[in-house]
């Protein structure tokens, strides 16, 4: 396994120290990353996004969808269903699962809905006017001193 020596990000980085723990966090990761169920990370607007799982046999309330601690979680859990049933071929997959997408901060979910077999959830960025770029007003330095005395006035 490699290691890697991030010391030279500190050098041109203020306060990004939740860089260090992503990249632990992703360069840890032992489990085998799960391709089921398939998704797609879409770019709708500048600050909109919209993710689509493909979640074909899955019914709205077979469907979890939950936020905490920047994560989003997308849970589905299929109902027992009649086991009478004899496939010749069962190739729609309707195992239970668990997705979890890390949120950056600011990001908020506004919005999901399931239509033809895809979940979609809808996610916007909203930056506090505290964090958004600002000018600053550069101060020049030609001060005129006021209260000096002028030495021939004082003889």
């Amino acid at each position: 396994m490699r290691t890697f020596d991030f010391a030279p990000l500190h050098r041109a980085t203020v306060g990004f120290d939740q860089i260090a723990d992503m990249m632990d966090r992703v360069l840890t990761n032992d489990a085998p990353q799960n391709s089921y169920p398939p998704y797609n990370i879409e770019k709708t607007d500048d600050d909109a996004y919209r993710i689509s799982i493909a979640v074909a046999g899955f019914s709205e309330p077979d469907l979890n969808v939950e936020v905490r601690e920047n994560s989003l979680i997308v849970t589905a859990k299929k109902a027992d269903e009649n086991e009478d049933k004899k496939y010749l071929h069962r190739g729609i997959a309707t195992r239970a699962f668990e997705r979890r997408f890390h949120l950056a901060d600011h990001v908020r979910v506004t919005g999901a809905s399931h239509a033809d077999g895809m979940l979609h959830i809808d996610l916007t960025r909203e930056v506090p006017e505290a964090l958004k770029p600002r000018r600053i007003q550069i101060a020049s330095q030609n001060v005129i001193a006021t209260d000096v005395v002028d030495a021939k006035t004082v003889n």
